[in-house]
């Protein structure tokens, strides 16, 4: 499997300065090597909604946090392979059906419970538990194709599956298949999503010890940690404080004026210019690009010229290029470049063209016009509704206004509604909704089953078509990689013509670090891991 993400130094000169950057108050890090404090700026505004569970959210940021806490049996390297963690040695059944896991005898939760294949088995059946509602983790753990998990002796477990289930490793590196504590699994699972000290427990690095919700989390270090990755012991340092700070100018003025060690989710326009002791980090996420979701289930987007023509009808390259100062790249499939399986021989084959838009839209019967220029048929108006969970960055803001301005000009109406979580669940929920729009980070293709499938649980297009089901189906279902990455190949080109998705842009993970950093590395999401980190 080639390597799943980009790391690179951001230029200077391509990023416009940062201006007026807001301050706020937060901890301020010191100490030394051994000891001491490194302060994480992070966006996390709807963590304190429910999403601090990874096992249960849906949210990227839920695991980015957790992972402090929450071990995985295997860690997935650079290059796509698979290291021992919570787990030293694996063997897969010939069929694929089979994952076999020989357990460290020496982990320990940070309330005392060992970790062992009770407490595997314990954590993979509240996953799939229909009660728990797990949604990505459970489709991650296979869903209706897990078969159970068997303790086969204190340090043995075997993991079952009903048919072939490829992407189980990459699935068990994950912090949504991370480890609690059985005893808060036994005692408090329904407090997980919540979160907090002695709720969130995990055998990690760290321990959750403090939690002021939409403020910050402090993370105490786990002093008995000895089995990182890569072998690695307790942090050098001993807390870990997160704070929580949607707006991205604050994030960028809390790491250049030294209040904040590292800031994440930087955007292009606020990462050149953050001081000479300032370095940015870029990594391209894998998964399924920025897009946009066409409902075709409820309105206009039933006809696949009309979704065709939103397409078309969208000058997708000069705006990405502009609002992200060139620094995300303008997407072309469901798959970013970055991801196992993409098929470079899709770019350029869906450009934008007004004309072909117009032609389409006149085939639909979208032939009249009203005062406003917007088209008409059967009186009524092609408008479609837009509905966008909140926070929205200013630069997806900017985005929006551009795409809406792209098509009135071909008589096509957007109506965008930005809702707060509860709002937007209400209409996501029963599907009540012209369009929709999310990235996904994901290094497996398999997410595209939770997006293209007719059972999907983020199939917010709608899709019920028997033919990609089956192709979905057969690609979870094959070992061969490259039989794999053919079978989405097909994939991709049936959504280039079907446009059930509108990939936009493929974003990276960008990471502002202090100076008195050293020894942050990443996983490959763009995700901070701070085993080997030191504070100057």
């Amino acid at each position: 499997m080639p390597a799943a993400s980009v790391r690179r130094l951001l230029p200077a000169a391509a990023i416009v300065a940062v201006t007026a950057l807001a301050l706020s108050a937060c901890a301020t890090p010191g100490g030394q090597d051994g000891d001491g404090e490194v302060v994480w700026s992070i966006e996390g505004a709807n963590l304190s909604a429910g999403h601090m569970d990874p096992q249960v959210s849906q949210l990227d940021v839920s695991g980015t946090v957790q992972r402090a806490v929450l071990d995985s049996l295997v860690f997935q390297e650079e290059d796509g392979t698979f290291s021992p963690w919570l787990a030293t040695d694996w063997t897969v059944s010939d069929d694929s059906t089979e994952y076999t896991f020989t357990l460290r005898d020496d982990v320990t939760f940070t309330d005392g419970e060992p970790f062992d294949a009770a407490a595997v088995k314990a954590n993979f059946d509240r996953i799939v538990d229909p009660e728990t509602a797990s949604a990505q983790a459970a489709s991650m753990l296979g869903a209706d194709f897990y078969a159970g998990t068997e303790v086969v002796d204190d340090h043995t477990v075997t993991v079952s599956f009903t048919q072939p289930y490829a992407p189980f490793l990459q699935a068990a590196s994950t912090p949504q298949l991370g480890f609690y504590s059985p005893a808060v699994l036994a005692d408090s699972a329904d407090q997980l999503k919540a979160g907090g000290p002695g709720i969130t427990v995990g055998t990690g690095p760290f321990e959750l010890t403090e939690y002021t919700p939409d403020q910050e989390l402090v993370y105490t270090r786990n002093d008995d940690y000895a089995w990182g990755p890569h072998g690695e012991g307790a942090p050098k340092f001993e807390t870990l404080r997160v704070e929580i700070q949607p707006e991205a100018s604050v994030r960028a003025g809390v790491v250049t004026s030294g209040e904040a060690d590292l800031a994440s989710n930087i955007p292009p326009n606020l990462a050149g210019d953050l001081g000479d002791g300032v370095s940015v980090d870029s990594v391209e996420y894998p998964g399924l690009p920025y897009s946009l979701y066409l409902n075709e289930k409820y309105g206009v987007f039933a006809d696949e010229k009309v979704r065709q023509a939103f397409a078309r009808g969208i000058d997708i390259d000069p705006a990405v290029e502009e609002i992200f100062f060139g620094q995300f790249p303008r997407a072309w499939s469901v798959l970013s470049s970055t991801t196992p399986g993409y098929d470079a021989a899709i770019e350029g084959t869906w450009a934008f063209d007004p004309d072909e838009a117009n032609r389409l839209l006149d085939e639909a019967g979208w032939t009249e016009r009203d005062t406003d220029g917007i088209r008409m048929k059967d009186g009524a108006r092609l408008s479609a509704r837009w509905i966008a969970w909140t926070p929205v960055p200013d630069d997806r803001a900017a985005l929006a206004n551009a795409i809406q301005s792209d098509l009135k000009k071909i008589g096509f109406e957007i109506e965008r509604e930005v809702l707060e979580p509860g709002a937007y669940n209400e209409q996501y929920g029963p599907k009540t909704f012209d369009l929709t729009d999310w990235g996904f980070s994901g290094v497996d293709p398999d997410f595209l089953r939770a997006h293209l499938h007719t059972d999907g649980f983020q199939n917010a297009s709608q899709v019920t078509d028997p033919e990609v089901d089956g192709l979905l189906e057969q690609a979870v279902a094959t070992s061969d990689q490259d039989q794999r990455n053919a079978i989405y190949t097909q994939l991709q080109e049936w959504n280039a013509t079907y446009t059930a998705i509108v990939p936009l842009y493929s974003p990276s993970a960008i990471t502002a670090v202090g100076e008195r950093i050293d020894g942050l590395s990443y996983d490959l999401y763009g995700r901070p891991l701070f085993y080997d980190v030191t504070v100057g």
